[in-house]
């Protein structure tokens, strides 16, 4: 089994070498061949609205989005549970891929 870590901003790092630590050999997700061969995501902590403007602008918001609606097992640490969430409070046009049914609160900038 393939775990990924979307890599393109935050504590991925951080994410990446604990998994390492029990011996996982994490996959660095910074592009949609990476994601293709992942059997699992997770999305770390960071800034919400910076993680969704670069899925976007490097092409891998709706192929993980879809791959989510597919059935790939996502999990988000801070910003990356309110990139998955589907409403945010007070930002209601930040990107988002409303994969689970909450509504977050941002604290400020997350």
């Amino acid at each position: 089994m393939k775990i990924g870590v979307l890599a393109l901003q935050g504590d991925f790092r951080e994410h990446l070498e604990i998994l390492h630590s029990i011996g996982v050999n994490p996959v660095a997700v910074k592009s949609k061949e990476a994601l293709d061969i992942v059997d699992g995501l997770i999305i770390p902590g960071g800034e919400s609205t910076t993680i969704g403007k670069i899925m976007k602008e490097m092409g891998l918001f709706d192929d993980l989005k879809k791959k989510i609606e597919d059935g790939l097992p996502v999990f988000g640490t801070c910003a990356g549970m309110i990139v998955l969430a589907k409403n945010i409070s007070g930002f209601p046009d930040q990107v988002r891929l409303e994969a689970i049914d909450i509504t977050v609160e941002r604290n400020s900038y997350g």
